[in-house]
């Protein structure tokens, strides 16, 4: 996130200059964020389910799935994409708008 909002200074800043919010700014990262880790945990998790099939019944070994278990991995996915967009999120939106558009 954090490369992506240093590629994206320019745009931060015609945003901010024609008059977006810093909350909007912050909400626009916040959901990219999310929405990245969403499919990054969706993604995990079904290779993780597959895998473990596919180990499961060339071993054959029984194969339990417990959702709880499926709700933390998910919950830990969205909750490091939170934490870690967080901080680019909020330098994006406190960007001075003449300085990002100067930025090259």
């Amino acid at each position: 996130m954090l490369v992506s909002v240093t590629e994206r200074t320019r745009e931060i800043g015609i945003r901010l200059a024609i008059g977006a919010s810093e909350n909007r700014v912050l909400l626009q990262f916040l959901v990219e964020s999310m929405v990245l880790s969403a499919a990054g945990g969706l993604l995990g998790i079904a290779l993780g389910i597959g895998g473990a099939l596919t180990l499961a019944s060339t071993m054959g070994w029984p194969f339990v799935l417990s959702p709880l278990w499926i709700f933390v991995a998910f919950g830990i996915s969205m909750a490091i994409g939170v934490i870690f967009g967080f901080y680019p999120a909020r330098k994006a939106a406190q960007m001075n708008p003449i300085d990002a558009l100067r930025f090259e």
